[in-house]
């Protein structure tokens, strides 16, 4: 079972030590907010993870504000585990006024291992082998609005891998793998987006598209490669306080010949809830999900010394199903499922900032326990 990043302490006595909105809907007066807490965490392969981290989240256009602009963020990670790992992780995501442009960036280092199961949608549990994997990864977006809805512009992400076995037993040692040691790859792309949704943080009504097409020529990557990844959302509410939505995943790698940590790998806290990432891996992969949220209109008020809030919720079930081939391989039925539910906190109504915690299902191959995954982190699954 994976367990991810936990934040649930400090987000939660942040969201106790601010005032509360007076109004009860979603959709109050916007504010900046600052968050600096603790960050906790535990997995298997690591041990015990703790760190700092700190989440800014912010109107670019306040002194001139429209109500059209949507919030931006920045987020500072610093964490070390008592297996003598760490990571440093910085992301921001920029809506100037109008959302006329929408600019994201991410740079981060760590140094992590991570269980190599092998390729393929068969693997198994008794295989795997403990890897070392130290990453550095910078990744730029810029996206100009034309028209209402739609967004084109260009992708640069550079990523640079070095592994090594941290024990003899299990199927990578002896497996022949490309850029087994590690290499490094630069895809150069487009992006397009349809987004009519009504928030990008916690969305009731409207729709995404994202398609993105790149290439890592040769001279600037360990092989030449081709990438096209697309996701797709879409949102409903009905009887006010419920919201269906659907997700889409798909992507694929082309290639003459294709490093291993390029493969696509299925499962983690977005989407296929319950697999461990990279328990399956192959060329291409396609998977979705459905969502159902139901909203908690708050009418507890809790006093906590001078402050008083009214804690907001939403209860959440979903269920999907994918699946990882190669190219002239796929078959439905090798597609596997999963399902599960989970809880929201709102920690930032004004900008509907969520506090998520889930538990995904998945499927129980013969001879093994049934695939389950844990999960507490900052925002929606999509």
């Amino acid at each position: 079972m994976r367990r991810k990043f936990l934040w649930s302490a400090a987000l939660l006595f942040a969201g106790l030590t601010g005032k509360a909105q007076q109004a009860d809907t979603l959709v109050p007066a916007r504010k900046n907010s600052f968050f600096p807490l603790p960050a906790i965490g535990y997995a298997p392969e690591k041990g015990f993870e703790i760190g700092v981290a700190g989440l800014y989240s912010f109107y670019i256009d306040n002194k001139n504000p429209s109500p059209a602009t949507r919030n931006s963020s920045i987020i500072l990670i610093a964490s070390v585990t008592t297996e003598k790992q760490w990571k440093l992780d910085l992301r921001t995501d920029f809506w100037t006024r109008d959302n006329a442009w929408h600019l994201k960036g991410n740079v981060r280092y760590h140094d992590f291992p991570f269980y190599f199961y092998g390729t393929g949608d068969s693997t198994h549990y008794d295989d795997r082998s403990l890897v070392g994997n130290r990453r550095l990864k910078g990744l730029f977006e810029a996206e100009k609005r034309f028209g209402r809805h739609f967004f084109v512009g260009p992708s640069l992400l550079f990523q640079h891998d070095r592994f090594d076995a941290r024990e003899d037993k299990g199927i990578y040692p002896g497996m022949t793998l490309v850029d087994k040691d590690g290499g490094h790859v630069t895809y150069i792309g487009v992006t397009g987006v349809f987004d009519n949704r009504d928030n990008q943080n916690y969305t009731r009504q409207g729709s995404m598209v994202r398609v993105n097409g790149s290439y890592a020529p040769e001279f600037l990557s360990s092989y030449p490669i081709w990438k096209l990844e697309l996701k797709a959302n879409h949102f409903f509410t009905f009887l006010k306080n419920n919201t269906v939505g659907l997700n889409a995943y798909a992507s694929s790698i082309q290639g003459g010949t294709l490093p291993f940590y390029q493969l696509q790998e299925l499962g983690n806290d977005f989407i296929m809830r319950g697999y461990y990432a990279g328990r399956y891996r192959d060329q291409n992969y396609l998977a979705g999900q459905a969502e159902y949220r139901y909203f908690i209109d708050p009418k507890l008020k809790i006093r906590l010394w001078k402050f008083e809030m009214k804690p907001t919720f939403a209860l959440v079930a979903f269920a999907g199903t994918g699946s990882v081939f190669a190219n002239r391989d796929f078959d439905i039925d090798r597609f596997k499922p999963n399902f599960g539910g989970g809880i929201r906190y709102f920690y930032d109504k004004s900008s509907r900032l969520t506090i998520r915690l889930d538990y995904g299902i998945g499927e129980q191959r013969p001879g093994e326990k049934r695939q389950t995954g844990f999960y507490l982190s900052l925002g929606e699954a999509f």
